[in-house]
């Protein structure tokens, strides 16, 4: 039995059913798993001195496309609305490989990492050549080479490309049976439900302007047969609105209510341009949302309401999105930028801090359908991040721990990461990989890409 001990940290932001902040405490990790929270004294194989340090739970990205990480910042694209933006990208990301999935994924994660995300769900659903293997295989081993991140992945899917009326390329799209076959396999191959998992799986056609009404009902009944969740884009653009109402007579949503695809074991990106109505559908039935803000501003698509959300019960989680349309994979900063962004749009109906971190941490738990993740407890996965609060940016900043992350921000990368009891992230270094070596090898490969 492997053991992990935090002794005596300043403040451990638990955020449990009690909202519980313990100061001068100790927290113990056994086999990944919390055993103990509190001052009594503990012992452990190895020992961090949490002298001077806030602990927080890890923080839990909801949706993100990795391979993105490689095409952001592009100049021709900065000032397009989505399906504009969609369809310059399409033309790059056409050219995607093994091997610019596996930098991409590293990339992204390390800075997630590195900013005290512990679990990542990613949304890929561009197979170039059809090859959904060599992709996922990509990702999960980047996963793996980090030291221990929690990869949540999706055999995400298009079959409408230019030709039927969608946005992609022909070269990106696959038929219904191709896509339901690899899907199952993916499923099969890399998806692990046992508590504490660090591999799982979901079905996730890509959006109603890429995905054809028989792909959303096949998916949806395959991934009920399997035991796995199911995710999509809705609700981002009003021209994605307009675009259904054309072309299948609805609104976005009660399109997917047709197809099945409401329910507790679904939820949507964006999901912005929702009616009162529509709210408390998703709200009665359980659906999710993933809440995107920066993505959100950068293409113009509009603010979610979440402080409606939040008065309903719809569940809400946070999430970074893909890098090119964020340009960045930071959660800690995506906390801060979604607690201003509702300020400014909502005043005193806006979340606070705190509501920030725990929709970070238990909601986007929750719609990923997890119930050991998300808070610092007893029994609960050994996930969470530590920043040393004896640093000049901080002073005056940290006498609310539980909402300065919100209210405050942190704009550098945090001590430890931890995840599964494995420290990740140490004195601000990932310690699953040589750092200098993995830069210079993904910017190589980068070039490579964009150079195609």
């Amino acid at each position: 039995m492997s053991s992990l001990l935090i002794k005596n940290a300043d403040a451990i932001v638990t955020c449990d059913s009690q909202d519980a902040v313990l100061e001068h405490a100790n927290l113990l990790m056994q086999d990944g798993i919390i055993t103990y929270i509190g001052i009594e004294p503990q012992t452990a194989d190895e020992v961090i001195d949490g002298t001077g340090c806030l602990v927080y739970p890890g923080l839990i990205n909801t949706h993100h496309h990795l391979y993105q990480t490689f095409s952001r910042n592009l100049p021709q694209v900065q000032n397009m609305e989505l399906f504009d933006w969609l369809t310059t990208l399409y033309e790059i990301w056409k050219n995607l490989n093994q091997d610019t999935i596996y930098h991409s994924s590293l990339t992204g994660m390390g800075e997630l990492l590195k900013s005290g995300c512990t679990t990542c769900f990613d949304h890929h659903y561009v197979f170039p050549g059809g090859n959904s293997d060599a992709l996922l295989d990509a990702q999960f081993s980047a996963a793996r080479e980090l030291g221990g991140v929690r990869m949540y992945a999706s055999r995400g899917s298009m079959d409408l490309s230019k030709k039927d009326g969608g946005l992609p390329p022909d070269s990106v799209v696959q038929n219904v049976d191709k896509i339901l076959k690899d899907s199952q396999k993916s499923v099969e191959k890399y998806h692990n439900p046992a508590p504490n998992s660090m591999e799982m799986v979901a079905l996730a056609p890509c959006s109603p302007f890429s995905a054809s009404e028989e792909l959303y009902r096949q998916s949806a009944i395959l991934a009920r047969d399997l035991g796995v969740r199911l995710h999509t884009h809705l609700c981002e653009t009003i021209d994605e609105e307009n675009y259904v109402l054309e072309k299948y007579g609805k609104r976005p949503l009660a399109y997917m209510e047709d197809m099945n695809w409401v329910g507790n074991d679904v939820w949507y990106a964006h999901g912005i341009h929702f009616n009162d109505e529509e709210l408390n559908l998703l709200a009665q039935t359980g659906t999710g949302v993933a809440h995107c803000p920066i993505s959100n501003m950068k293409l113009s698509s509009g603010i979610c309401r979440i402080p409606d959300m939040l008065k309903l019960g719809v569940p809400v989680g946070l999430a970074v999105d893909g890098s090119a349309s964020n340009d960045g994979s930071n959660l800690l900063e995506e906390l801060r930028v979604a607690f201003l962004l509702h300020r400014l749009n909502s005043s005193k109906l806006a979340p606070s801090g705190y509501d920030l971190l725990k929709i970070a941490t238990n909601g986007s738990a929750k719609i990923l359908g997890r119930n050991d993740i998300g808070s610092l407890s007893i029994g609960k996965a050994g996930d969470l991040f530590m920043i040393r609060r004896n640093r000049l940016e901080l002073v005056g900043a940290d006498l609310d721990v539980k909402s300065m992350l919100g209210t405050v921000g942190f704009k550098g990368t945090v001590d430890y990461t931890i995840v599964n009891g494995k420290i990740v992230v140490k004195e601000g270094h990932l310690t699953g990989i040589d750092e200098e070596k993995a830069i210079y090898n993904c910017r190589q490969e980068v070039n490579k890409y964009l150079n195609h």
